[in-house]
């Protein structure tokens, strides 16, 4: 009789064991991270073309592509950290570290996944599309390698990760992306992305960094004007957004682009308040939990939504 978690006398893994592996897989893969790709949907939605069936069906295989591509990562980046992982209190418990998913297996399907991504993009997508995908594969993985232990250019390839994300959409749908939605959404999530790593550095200060090495050579301070900084800029790239008429005076009921800007610096400035607190550093928390802030979101969406419609 064989026990749980062994092999059988054929030498095939019983379907616990099969189970378990594919669901170390997933858990590796960052479920709750899947979140992100959402922004593939950011362009289509600002230029008014997102709900068609065109649109929807091309954005729902960028999304998938994207999870594909983000998985490749996590898994090929958990398997790299295996040893360094299984000596931290919290990493410890992944699936890699902890044994459930084999090392191999990680590599193999991570480099799998990183391979059919771009390849499926190029059959079904536009080339620039598989060119970006490949891009992001390339640059991610570099961050896992070094790129992640120097200053300042950690905080530039997370965030470039996001602008590809609201890139993908525009260029899988052909859609001309503006200098404003560019400069939004790219310090949008710079502010985001400084605001958790500022998080990280206050809920550990004289913990030695050890969740992130690299965070015990930035300052909370730094940190702080980074996201400062970037906060203002999003508002600023926005605000000149929704003033820009264009020479061509609105025909809606309300001018909708003007006041969605009340919202937009309402949802930065609640953000801002977990940032402050230090408490901003899972950022799908932050925004998926917080009902002011979803509120917040939601009358800005329809703001936006009603502006794009001319209604």
């Amino acid at each position: 009789m064989t026990l749980l978690g062994e092999r059988s006398g054929r030498g095939q893994a019983t379907p616990s064991v099969r189970g378990g592996l594919l669901i170390g897989l997933l858990r590796t893969a960052r479920p709750k991270q899947w979140v992100k790709n959402v922004l593939v949907a950011a362009a289509p939605a600002a230029a008014g073309v997102l709900f068609t069936a065109h649109a929807l069906t091309r954005l729902a295989l960028v999304f998938v592509l994207f999870t594909a591509c983000a998985a490749a990562v996590y898994l090929v980046n958990d398997a790299r950290d295996a040893e360094a992982d299984r000596a931290h209190p919290v990493k410890c418990r992944r699936p890699v570290a902890a044994g459930q998913v084999p090392v191999p297996v990680a590599y193999t399907t991570g480099i799998t996944l990183g391979v059919l991504a771009p390849a499926a993009a190029a059959l079904l997508c536009p080339p620039e599309l598989a060119a970006l995908l490949a891009g992001y594969l390339v640059m991610q993985l570099a961050y896992c390698v070094s790129l992640k232990h120097v200053l300042v250019v950690d905080l530039a390839v997370v965030t470039a990760g996001f602008v590809m994300r609201a890139t993908a959409g525009g260029l899988a749908l052909g859609i001309p992306l503006s200098r404003w939605f560019l400069i939004t959404t790219g310090f949008g999530a710079l502010f985001m992305v400084a605001a958790k790593r500022y998080s990280e550095a206050v809920q550990l200060a004289g913990n030695g960094g050890a969740t992130r090495a690299l965070l015990t050579e930035y300052t909370t301070g730094y940190l702080r004007f980074v996201w400062q900084l970037a906060a203002g800029v999003a508002v600023l790239g926005y605000c000149l957004w929704a003033l820009e008429e264009g020479g061509v005076p609105h025909t809606s009921v309300l001018p909708w682009r003007q006041l969605s800007v009340v919202a937009f610096v309402l949802a930065v400035l609640r953000y801002a308040v977990f940032a402050d607190r230090g408490t901003a550093g899972e950022p799908e928390d932050v925004v998926l939990g917080d009902r002011a802030l979803a509120l917040i979101g939601l009358v800005w969406a329809a703001m936006y939504a009603l502006a794009v419609a001319d209604w």
